[in-house]
């Protein structure tokens, strides 16, 4: 499999937001339906016209309330601005010892987490929680195999999110909007297990997929409880 990673080109971002047609989970077009939804989803879920409450004390803080949609999708941006930074810093300065195309691929991965989290703050708006700035203890950006092992351990983490949180939410459309998400962040995953195992089966190994072939699922406390400690401040969260 490892080959066949070596020379796949992972599709860039533009294939998720700035190419997408309008009405679809991603692009301008979808931004500005998406602010509907939230209009909409605002009023499904019991907020006031003005999207006052919970949801609007949130916002511009690091309270995280999962007591409703807008909460679980600011978690998800949290996550995947940890991510963009984290493969930022990564093609900033590689680990010399990166074998022949695997900066490409991290690079890819960026740009995919990157595309996620642009879209989440534009969808967001006012609604948005401020991410703290990140801080990387234990990881080693020097060699590939602390590069690779912080990657896989993101990136499980993210899939595991998402899968727990995704229960929570209320709106099917944002349920979709995760879903998609969430489908690229364990293709992530899969790509960089096989980068540290090769012709192995960790690609979809035991520790990440069950018997019956479901990925693992953390609840959005297990999740905060591991990414916590690479934000300079933590966050506060509600309704867990």
């Amino acid at each position: 499999m490892s080959n066949m990673i070596e020379h796949h080109e992972i599709p860039g971002p533009e294939a998720y937001v700035d190419s997408a047609p309008v009405g679809s989970p991603w692009g301008n077009g979808s931004r500005r339906e998406f602010l509907k939804l939230a209009a909409a989803g605002a009023a499904s879920l019991g907020l006031t016209t003005t999207m006052s409450g919970c949801v609007i004390a949130a916002a511009g803080t690091r309270k995280l309330d999962f007591r409703d949609d807008f909460g679980i999708l600011n978690f998800a941006y949290a996550l995947e601005t940890l991510e963009s930074r984290f493969y930022a810093k990564v093609v900033a300065s590689p680990p010399a010892d990166l074998r022949s195309g695997e900066l490409q691929i991290l690079k890819d991965i960026g740009d995919h987490e990157k595309a996620h989290a642009r879209f989440l703050k534009r969808s967001l708006q006012v609604l948005r929680v401020e991410v703290p700035m990140s801080v990387w203890p234990g990881i080693d950006f020097t060699r590939r195999q602390g590069v690779l092992t912080a990657a896989r351990n993101f990136e499980d983490l993210g899939v595991a999110g998402y899968n727990g949180a995704g229960t929570r939410l209320r709106l099917a459309e944002f349920l979709t909007i995760a879903g998609k998400i969430v489908s690229v962040e364990a293709r992530h995953a899969a790509v960089i297990r096989d980068l540290l195992n090769p012709n192995s089966r960790d690609f979809a190994g035991d520790d990440v997929v069950d018997a019956n072939g479901l990925d693992r699922v953390l609840e959005p406390g297990e999740v905060l409880a591991q990414a916590q400690k690479y934000f300079a401040e933590p966050y506060r969260a509600v309704g867990l």
